[in-house]
């Protein structure tokens, strides 16, 4: 049998022994009752990670300089759609504006002759 009781800042513990049933021997622990925020404030006091260098997207055409996007290859647009099969967008992917629109012609033309799937669950 365990009962416990909190007292302003003292929480106490009765611990009673159930093997012996003739002899009940009886503690009784006095424990300083700890504050939980302690925990919290812990935590604040490392500094906040902020991160103020955001690293600068390039262009994956320009970069391997592709100039002809091949529509004729999923495997490698796969890596511009999401698990839905939409395209990224060049916030994303950080392609420049005129192969973005090579990059979409070339999905929507594998995507035309059935190579990709219009709309899926899992793509990857």
């Amino acid at each position: 049998m365990v009962l416990e009781k909190n007292v302003k800042n003292k929480s106490k513990k009765v611990i009673s022994n159930p093997n012996n049933d003739n002899e009940l021997k009886k503690t009784i622990i006095t424990k300083e009752f700890k504050k939980t925020n302690v925990d919290k404030e812990l935590r604040y006091l490392s500094p906040i990670k902020i991160e103020t260098k955001i690293e600068k997207k390039y262009c994956f055409f320009k970069k391997r300089n592709i100039k002809y996007i091949d529509y004729k290859d999923p495997a490698f647009l796969i890596k511009f759609l999401n698990s839905q099969g939409k395209i990224l967008p060049r916030r994303i992917t950080g392609t420049l504006q005129k192969n973005q629109n090579k990059l979409s012609s070339a999905v929507k033309r594998c995507r035309h002759i059935g190579l990709l799937p219009f709309i899926t669950d899992d793509l990857r």
